[in-house]
């Protein structure tokens, strides 16, 4: 017997979690965190306590699989690697490059930048730009409108503010290790506001709850901007030397005021000044954007551009306790950008989405995808490559896309697990862990208030999987793009990315601290925009015909966009809202996290199921314009009347039977998935278990 420890990071967050795994001759047997890992200091949360359980489940895929006369073959990688490359092949000769598409999961993303790199390399190489993920529908808005405000994406210096406004986000369910920078913060004085439609676990702790309609959130950002500016609260020196715009600023905001914005939100007038007062005026304040909860509406940009924008007129930018830009490690880039002569489907419409100024953002806009697929303009696509992902069940109208999929002349799915996507594949093939891989785990944006990295390694193997890398290292040589792909293994790949820092692999093994935070760099250069300041006002917004100023879409005084009031649809649907146990349509299989959170449940006030003749834990009907599901419904006081809010992520209640993939924000073509019009019923369908 052969008894051994491995330290590495997780991988169910952007945290990245520093991890002991013990093995017993080779098989993990025991996980726990790091004592003196910055970001957990030795603790997991309920996910990353079940990597064991996560990597020996019964329900993952063992080997290469083909699809012969509607039958699963097994077949070794090498024929499905040479099966792959030959399609491949064939498709660029006789369609172009642009007809293969790829999409990458969470599982990718989340592994750092050796996987998602040699993905991209692989595109550059075959000459297609058509490179699509999960921040299709989340982040990029947030990432874009940071960008184009500040030139780079900042962060929230939690640690040293004195007045954190977590907006759209619950980190105790999505982050915890956030959540506990959050509290220490709040105990060493700092006040915390929640907003969100949910008194979530993290708004009970708050020091203030700020309820809200969803879709609203940039009304409400721009009635603070309202009072702060009105009662001079802003901080005119630095918006008179460090940004641009402000008079133009000044002049759009003075309509909304608190009583006008409380109508469109619900948020009564005095809180909104009571929390624009406090924002402003406390000595270092920051805001925790949620990830995706407040870019899936139809003003996603523009929000995210208006709490930017709050940020800047205080002077709460790249200052201690406000946003912050912590360094990152100087990587080499793995893009072959020069290869690549076509434009990705949806960068037509969306051209912020792919690319501003100089800064790449970097892929399509997803769901352009359901269409382009059906009709095959503006050209077809023909073979598809999902890598970690499930669309079929994770993106919106998952009806319509299913039918798309179908239409595919190629379709190749490497999953843990046989998943609906998978299901409808050519060939699947067993993808890795996070324990199975190795790459870089650089903290996102200092996680931990530090920039730190460590080594993510590979702890087991499992069957026949492979990781991400792996297979595009392969694949690479087999289609015949060997002098692209020079590296004869990922280590080789790590080498490559490291050699900038002059860091080795080994120098991360165990975690690596370096540089810290320098707060007033702008003061040196300036900012990375055309004007070398903020940008209140953004002339390349008006040039390309998008609103140059926060700008939200009005439906009647009390409504915005799909949100409020309809005959047909009288309520407001929610979707995706984060569990501890989840990771989107991930874990559902882990029967221990399963017992912590066994069924989807619609959660609604007791006035709108007392209006709708609905009981707590019966099963109901929820209807869209787009579909129905049949779920059991949660009625509780921790969310405001006329708003249902459900999870995402499960194949017996299917969120995305609900929702259009249809564009909703104008700038980055992210689908409404947080205000959607809806209706509900007692429905006790037949084989239904009460």
């Amino acid at each position: 017997m052969r008894e051994e420890s491995v330290n590495t990071a997780c991988g169910f967050c952007v945290a990245g979690c520093g991890m002991k795994v013990s093995l017993d001759n080779g098989r993990a047997v025991r996980v726990e965190g790091l004592p003196d890992h910055p970001v957990n200091s030795g603790r997991l949360c309920p996910k990353g306590a079940s990597a064991i359980d996560y990597a020996y489940s019964q329900d993952r895929i063992k080997f290469p699989m083909k699809k012969i006369e509607g039958e699963w073959k097994r077949i070794t990688w090498d024929e499905a690697l040479a099966t792959i490359a030959a399609k491949l092949l064939q498709v660029r000769r006789e369609h172009g490059p642009e007809a293969l598409a790829v999409v990458a999961g969470m599982t990718v993303l989340l592994s750092g930048p050796v996987g998602k790199g040699l993905m991209r390399r692989f595109c550059d190489a075959y000459g297609t730009p058509n490179y699509y993920s999960v921040d299709s529908m989340c982040f990029n808005p947030h990432l874009m409108a940071y960008v184009s405000t500040f030139g780079n994406f900042p962060v929230p210096d939690i640690n040293n503010s004195k007045c954190v406004i977590l907006w759209g986000t619950n980190p105790i369910a999505s982050q915890p290790m956030k959540a506990r920078r959050i509290a220490s913060a709040q105990a060493n004085g700092a006040k915390v506001i929640a907003i969100d439609p949910r008194r979530t676990a993290s708004a009970k702790k708050a020091d203030m709850y700020v309820p809200i309609r969803p879709g609203t959130d940039c009304a409400l950002a721009l009635g603070m901007m309202n009072v702060i500016i009105s009662e001079n609260l802003h901080d005119a020196a630095f918006v008179d030397r460090w940004t641009f715009g402000f008079e133009e600023l000044a002049g759009h905001i003075r309509s909304f005021t608190p009583e006008r914005v409380a109508r469109i939100t619900g948020t009564p007038a005095e809180t909104i000044r009571q929390v624009a007062r406090l924002f402003a005026t406390s000595e270092s304040a920051s805001i925790v954007q949620g990830t995706m909860s407040l870019d899936q509406s139809r003003t996603g940009f523009q929000t995210a551009r208006a709490i930017a924008i709050l940020q800047a007129i205080t002077g709460n930018v790249d200052s201690k306790g406000g946003f912050a830009d912590p360094p990152l490690l100087p990587l080499r880039s793995l893009r072959l950008r020069e290869m690549v002569r076509g434009k990705a489907i949806g960068e037509y419409k969306y051209p912020l989405a792919y690319r501003i100024w100089d800064r790449e953002i970097g892929e399509g806009q997803g769901m352009v995808l359901h269409d382009a697929l059906l009709t095959g303009q503006p050209y077809p696509i023909k073979a598809m490559i999902v890598q970690g992902s499930n669309p079929v069940l994770s993106w919106p109208n998952s009806s319509k896309l299913k039918e798309a999929f179908e239409k595919l002349d190629f379709l190749v799915v490497m999953s843990l697990t046989m998943s609906e996507t998978a299901e409808m594949a050519d060939i699947v093939l067993p993808a890795g862990t996070f324990l199975e891989k190795e790459d870089i785990m650089e903290i996102y944006r200092s996680e931990s208030g530090i920039p730190y990295a460590m080594l993510r390694k590979k702890v087991i193997q499992y069957e026949e999987a492979r990781s991400d890398a792996d297979f595009w290292l392969e694949l690479a040589k087999q289609i015949g793009f060997g002098k692209y792909f020079p590296w004869q293994d990922t280590r080789g790949v790590i080498d490559h990315l490291l050699e900038p820092t002059g860091l080795s692999a080994d120098d991360l093994a165990n975690g690596l601290a370096y540089g810290s935070i320098r707060y007033g760099r702008y003061e040196e250069k300036g900012f990375h925009t055309p004007s070398g300041k903020i940008e209140l006002f953004s002339e390349t917004m008006a040039d390309l015909g998008y609103d140059p100023l926060p700008a939200i879409e009005l439906a009647g005084e009390e409504s915005i966009g799909d949100a409020g009031p309809d005959e047909a649809y009288p309520l407001t649907l929610t979707t995706g809202a984060r569990h501890l146990t989840r990771l989107h349509s991930q874990l559902h299989n882990i029967q221990k996290l399963r017992k912590l959170n066994p069924e989807p449940l619609a959660e609604m006030h007791p006035d709108s199921a007392e209006r709708l003749g609905i009981e707590d834990g019966e099963i109901i009907r929820i209807e869209t314009e787009t579909g129905s599901i049949d779920i059991r419904a949660r009625v509780t006081e921790d969310i405001i009347p006329g708003v249902i809010n459900i999870p995402h992520g499960w194949a017996e209640a299917n969120a995305n039977q609900l929702t259009s993939e249809q564009p909703g924000d104008p700038v980055s073509g992210t689908p409404v998935l947080k205000s959607l019009r809806c209706r509900a019923g007692a429905s006790v369908p037949a084989g239904i278990r009460c």
